[in-house]
């Protein structure tokens, strides 16, 4: 064969460039921020495939960005916990060069398993250890100076936590997204067990590269009995799922991974990026108010928390079909303002001046707040009322700011395991995150549907939600579970926010009111006049919890559920009530 001439060598180079360059720009186009970012300064020198061996003999590799500049500059710690792919190559050389042409030395490492890394993957549970690691290699780097910034979500926001409490070397400042100091509470909240995120999380990552299940497998995980073997019937059987749902307390596993009272210990400060409908968001604020509440003065007071419309990395998709704009380029715009300011000193961003930043969904618009939560949140009950039929959205059920009269007659349902309810959006890991109609859900006699008239004026909910019910129930252990709803005017109904309780309920005491407390996620949503508040209470909201099969017994390989009677009073003397934080207007 007739080798080819040096022309069309040439020609074919020269279109593999354009073409790498042309990549390049799309990729920016979707990753980076377009207003108010500084211009770039300095062309880039990259070092690729750069590692050094952990205590344990595995090696983990990084490329390295670099200004084209005389002396040092502040570092950028990523850790990623993604594969090494195309794609993946492409978003780390587009973020890496963005942040080193602008006067940081960038450094994109692998964790162990991941990217170019060497080692077995198994979520979360080396981090710590392999932080400490790099830190210790990064300090012998002649061009490392000691400061140093991290950025990243998720596990890559957990690879943050594990050594916020490190200094000498240490972190400077940290922008932590969609993760909390507390992965175990967000696997199991409200003594459930958060299935389509864990089934998600374990189904994309089982093996040695990243692959998104598709939803005929993961609902082939939801079918049918035990729980345990969720992730056998979807792809096959994964480790970390099945000790995942095998440690329901904060014992020895969690520990490893959470440690313990690590946003207390923190020695930077913290920019969290939290999403109204992530699962982590609950956890992240609390981390939020301990290190503004507990930790070093500076800590305390340089710490940030931003509240997005966004599922965790992505962006809500509105009732109308709009968003309030790309995830990914808002998940790095505060980060040159923040590293200028912490790492070369210069002065703060307005963009940054308040401490907390929310998104009021309704409303559409962004909002600062001086603490979180709002201070002059009233919280105000509204109380579950009706004359007994309460059954889906054509029942007579109530929501009222009286509360009800004595001898008010109770709401009953059947909660049957096998037929729950099902997940309509929600705060969780996949695709079905989100807003999402409720009409389907509340056709059913086995959801107790409680609405308010259709308000007179703006109602604005901003802070945490909970809910204090009394209930009975005909089993030894069972949920219940709660969610506010946005009623449009034309009837369609938008989930805002929920929770669910998982708790035993003694032999002696399940036929009289017990009062419980569900803690649903937080939020911040006008209600917009001529709109209806709702509540939904049942016992499943499936998968996004894991189904209660009532027995009593290990829930994990529980293969023979029960149905059960459920009762929710509502009373002069069993007031059951939701708690909505109303902001004044």
């Amino acid at each position: 064969m007739k080798p080819p001439s040096f022309a069309r060598w040439l020609s074919v180079a020269v279109f593999g460039v354009v073409a790498i360059a042309g990549c390049r720009a799309v990729a920016g186009h979707f990753l980076l921020p377009k207003e108010g970012v500084r211009d770039a300064e300095y062309d880039v020198a990259v070092q690729q495939g750069v590692a050094f061996k952990t205590s344990d003999g595995v090696a983990l590799v990084a490329d390295i960005y670099r200004p084209r500049l005389s002396g040092n500059t502040p570092t950028i710690l990523v850790r990623i916990p993604f594969s090494s792919t195309f794609k993946n190559r492409l978003a780390a050389e587009v973020i890496g060069t963005f942040w080193a042409s602008r006067g940081y030395t960038v450094v994109i490492q692998g964790t162990r398993g991941r990217y170019k890394s060497g080692g077995e993957f198994y979520p979360l549970l080396h981090e710590e250890q392999d932080g400490r690691e790099t830190l210790k290699w990064l300090s012998a780097q002649p061009w490392f100076d000691g400061r140093l910034g991290m950025w990243g979500g998720s596990v890559f926001g957990h690879t943050q936590w594990v050594i916020a409490d490190q200094e000498a070397p240490g972190p400077t400042a940290l922008i932590i997204q969609i993760a909390s100091t507390s992965f175990r509470e967000m696997f199991h909240p409200g003594n459930a067990f958060s299935l389509e995120s864990a089934l998600f999380w374990a189904a994309r990552s089982r093996g040695k590269e990243d692959r998104d299940p598709s939803l005929a497998e993961l609902e082939r995980g939801y079918a049918g009995f035990p729980l345990i073997e969720a992730d056998d019937r979807a792809v096959g059987d994964v480790a970390f799922f099945n000790d995942w749902v095998r440690h329901e307390e904060a014992d020895e596993y969690w520990q490893r991974i959470d440690g313990r009272n690590r946003a207390r210990t923190t020695k930077a400060p913290v920019l969290l990026m939290a999403g109204w409908y992530d699962p982590f968001l609950p956890t992240q604020l609390r981390d939020f108010e301990t290190l503004r509440r507990e930790t070093a003065p500076r800590v305390a007071a340089g710490s940030r928390l931003i509240i997005g419309p966004w599922t965790h990395a992505d962006s809500v998709r509105f009732p109308d079909g709009s968003t309030a704009g790309d995830y990914r380029p808002a998940s790095l715009a505060p980060s040159l303002p923040w590293f200028d300011h912490h790492l070369l000193g210069r002065a703060p961003d307005k963009s940054l001046a308040a401490p907390v930043r929310i998104y009021v969904m309704g409303e559409n618009r962004w909002r600062e707040e001086q603490e979180w939560p709002p201070a002059r949140a009233r919280y105000t009950p509204f109380y579950l009322r009706s004359g007994g039929g309460a059954n889906s959205a054509g029942g007579d059920g109530r929501l009222s700011a009286t509360s009800p009269s004595p001898g008010e007659a109770p709401d009953s349902f059947n909660y049957d395991p096998r037929r729950p309810v099902p997940s309509r959006g929600g705060p969780m890991l996949g695709p079905r995150a989100g807003i999402a109609v409720q009409g389907d859900v509340e056709a059913r006699g086995d959801v107790l549907v409680y609405s308010t008239a259709a308000l007179e004026e703006d109602l604005e909910v901003t802070g945490p939600v909970s809910a204090m019910l009394y209930v009975a129930t005909t089993a030894p252990t069972t949920d219940f579970s709660v969610k506010l709803v946005d009623v449009h005017p034309d009837g369609r109904a938008y989930n805002v926010c929920d929770g669910l309780l998982r708790r035993a309920y003694p032999d002696g005491a399940r036929a009289a009111p017990t009062e419980i407390t569900v803690q649903l996620w937080p939020t911040s949503m006008l209600f917009r006049r001529g709109h209806r508040v709702r509540v939904e209470v049942s016992s499943s909201n499936y998968p996004r919890y894991d189904r209660n099969p009532n027995t009593g017994r290990d829930i994990a390989t529980e293969t023979e559920p029960r149905p059960a009677l459920q009762t929710v009073f509502h009373s002069a003397s069993a007031p059951s009530r939701v708690i909505l934080p109303v902001i004044p207007r």
